[in-house]
């Protein structure tokens, strides 16, 4: 593999250079902007600014504008703008702008060559497809008939066949059927108004409507809608200060290129970069980094006057609302539904969300992401999620050049609960947009994240090696002491254990050899057994000591008996159910889930595992009947959630489990009725187990005992979820690869 001889040091000191790059040393501060990707369409129009105050008024205002499109063209395609299937629109009008800027100073004119080219070449490719898709995006009509007259005007001519010449005749037919039937300014519509597209209309639109502009830039920050194509197009028609000061902050902020939108709350691109170094898996490079910034922006955390605010900043602060209460809950503050959940109560932006599906899929992805943690008794989470839910079911009306639905429709399919860290870590890091943080007027807002790819994905690797290593050591007889590594071979032989010693009282063994292994484990003296019950025990003995050396050697405390009792409890529950079965006795749903809850044995993985990683694991939470809310609770779910896709096993056995005493006790139910009624109680309790594991004050446990006990929940949801896929040869492998043995592939726009 690739990264098989990477190690961990050589990641922090990678990590490192990142940090040395992005944050001021000591106060952890960074400009927001370096993080933005440039917007060459919105570069080129502030290109295009005249200086009509220097003495030649032939010259750019701003030359730093022209100085970047020289640099910034790709001088093998000849284009401007992101590369890809995906943006080309985007690159096609990005290209466009720049070629019209650098032609109105008669600069660069192998740019110019070289751009025509690559728009003559890609025209018919890129319009052909959106054509099969239906009709060109809105916003693609209008940008480029108004780039190509201004193309015209100025004396550029482009070599097209005459079927391209008869799709730009078809683009020019729509735009005038978008003037015709829209409003300049209609907030009831879309979420960019015609106006902020000034750059590109007729200028006739603004002759006729220049005092209503004029009244919006004396109004509002000096921009229009925040756009700098449009604001540098405002600026050039009415000389207004307030537009000039407007860009003069612009370029200030951003030397090297302007964004689509500005500007940008500077706390949500500290939100959305502390998102994308939790999603890539980076937090132990950067865990100062976001304690920080997670802790300043709780501290200066106050409610927003959301109902004063226009449309368009509504649906920002949503996104960037539902953003920050997932972080702050996932990372244990205490925060508030109503903090984002305003929006159930605010008709107009329920409107319209639901009128603009297309550009604000980002947006709902974040209130539906935000919903996974809910806690009991939060209903305005429930509504919430609901709203959200039925949104993204619409992604049929999500335009892919925006924005991929790839891990939209993962979200949707597989819980966040049934989704293990790895692999959703993995999904994040191949995915091309996971740097997207908002849709502007033409195209996806990204954050630069290259360099957090590239650690991510070589972080990810080298994980995959060391997992790789300790599967092969689970075949051996013995194992070496190491930490961490050691901790995760101990669950692995913990788990193996358990599954062939259940299958042992579940199918192979008699009567009598059941109740000898299970004496001998509360004795803990084996030599009595014969045949499987011999094997069994003799591999318990070994694991269970190794088990108890591993505590003795980092902690100094020997804790064996605690040991031998949790595997005790087990082994009692499995003859209580083997008895059970063999007597045909049927025992009330209490019964059932005080012996249940305990022989699906995730108690026995995790309590031990606990102790090894915090010597803090308070001992008399060990003892059987005295275990913390926290493991109660995973027991609890776990069993149910086997019992969702067991039972009709067991009922073809003979045997019974909750969904089928449920229905028992229900005269009316139905199969299905006892399903959902389970699933029910699983919900519940699920909330309360997050609440338990996330919030500080309701459980003494050490947080990485904690963290303990949430993977190992995670990891019987992904059994168990919608389907049996634990007791399936096949069903895992395409994960089991991923996890282990795929390299990752990184599909980034260039």
């Amino acid at each position: 593999m690739k990264f098989e001889n990477c190690s961990s040091s050589d990641l922090y000191v990678l990590a490192e250079e990142i940090k040395k790059e992005t944050f001021e040393l000591d106060t952890f501060s960074i400009n927001p902007y370096s993080f933005v990707c440039a917007s060459a369409y919105d570069t080129a129009w502030l290109a295009m600014i005249e200086d009509l105050c220097g003495v030649n008024t032939q010259q750019p205002l701003f030359r730093g504008c022209i100085d970047w499109i020289l640099s910034n063209q790709n001088v093998v395609e000849g284009l401007w703008g992101n590369h890809g299937d995906e943006n080309e629109g985007e690159t096609l009008t990005s290209t466009l702008a720049c070629v019209v800027a650098l032609r109105k100073w008669n600069i660069g004119s192998l740019h110019i060559s070289k751009g025509k080219r690559y728009i003559e070449r890609s025209m018919e490719r890129i319009i052909g497809e959106y054509c099969k898709r239906g009709s060109c995006p809105r916003w693609l009509v209008l940008m480029f008939t108004g780039l190509l007259e201004l193309a015209q005007q100025l004396g550029l001519h482009f070599f097209f066949s005459t079927r391209v010449k008869q799709m730009i005749n078809d683009l020019f037919f729509r735009r005038q059927e978008i003037l015709h039937q829209e409003l300049l300014v209609d907030d009831r519509c879309n979420r960019q108004p015609l106006l902020a597209y000034l750059e590109v209309l007729p200028l006739t639109l603004y002759a006729e409507n220049q005092e209503d502009i004029i009244g919006k830039l004396d109004d509002l920050d000096g921009s229009l809608f925040q756009s700098p194509s449009a604001t540098a197009a405002a600026f050039m028609l009415s000389r207004h200060t307030k537009c000039l000061a407007y860009l003069q902050s612009l370029l200030q902020r951003c030397p090297h290129g302007v964004p689509q939108i500005y500007p940008l709350s500077e706390e949500f691109m500290k939100l959305s970069l502390i998102n994308i170094m939790h999603n890539f898996g980076l937090g132990e490079y950067f865990s100062k980094e976001i304690d920080h910034f997670l802790f300043q922006i709780h501290k200066s955390y106050e409610s927003e006057d959301v109902e004063r605010m226009p449309i368009w900043s509504k649906v920002d602060q949503l996104h960037k609302d539902s953003l920050k209460f997932r972080l702050l809950r996932m990372n244990g503050y205490n925060v508030l539904p109503e903090s984002f959940c305003w929006f159930l109560n605010d008709e107009e932006i329920q409107n319209h969300l639901k009128t603009n599906i297309e550009h604000l899929f980002l947006v709902m992805l974040s209130v539906y992401r935000a919903t996974d943690l809910i806690f009991p008794e939060e209903s305005e989470l429930e509504k919430a999620k609901e709203f959200s839910r039925k949104f993204l079911e619409k992604n049929e009306f999500m335009d892919e050049k925006m924005v991929s639905s790839s891990h939209i429709k993962h979200e949707m399919s597989t819980p966040w609960m049934a989704r293990l860290k790895h692999l959703d870590h993995r999904m994040w890091i191949e995915d091309r947009d996971s740097n997207v943080i908002s849709i502007g007027k033409a195209s996806s807002i990204r954050i630069h994240a290259d360099k957090l790819t590239h650690l991510a994905s070589r972080n990810f690797e080298l994980r995959q090696a060391v997992y790789r290593r300790e599967m092969e050591d689970l075949t051996n007889t013995s194992l070496p002491f190491e930490s961490a590594a050691n901790v995760r071979k101990l669950m692995a032989k913990s788990g193996i254990l358990i599954t062939v010693a259940d299958d042992f009282f579940d199918e192979e063994g008699s009567p009598d050899e059941l109740e000898a292994l299970t004496e001998a484990v509360l004795r803990w003296e084996g030599k009595e057994l014969k045949g499987y019950g011999k094997i069994i025990f003799k591999a318990l003995d070994n694991h269970l000591k190794e088990t108890a050396e591993t505590y003795r050697n980092q902690h100094g405390t020997d804790i064996t008996n605690h040991f031998r009792n949790i595997w005790g409890e087990t082994f009692e529950s499995w003859l209580c159910e083997a008895k059970w079965s063999k007597k045909g006795h049927i025992p009330s749903m209490e019964e059932y889930l005080r012996n249940g809850i305990i022989s699906t044995a995730a108690h026995t993985i995790v309590l031990p595992i606990s102790c090894l990683m915090e010597s803090s694991f308070p001992q008399q939470k060990l003892k059987p009947g005295n275990y913390d809310n926290i493991t109660t609770l995973l027991m609890t779910i776990t069993r149910l959630l086997n019992d969702l896709q067991s039972y009709q096993k067991e009922r073809e056995q003979g045997k019974i489990n909750s969904v089928l005493l449920n229905m028992r006790s229900h005269c009316s139910f139905k199969i299905e009725d006892s399903i959902a009624y389970i699933k029910k109680i699983i919900e519940s309790k699920r909330r309360e187990f997050v609440e338990y594991v996330l919030m500080d004050e309701l459980s003494d446990l050490p947080k990485p005992c904690k963290d303990i006990h949430m993977s190992v929940c995670k990891i019987f949801d992904m059994f168990f979820n919608k389907k049996n896929r634990y007791d399936s040869d096949t069903e895992m492998l395409q994960d089991i690869k991923k996890a282990l043995y795929d390299p990752v592939n990184i599909r980034r726009l260039s």
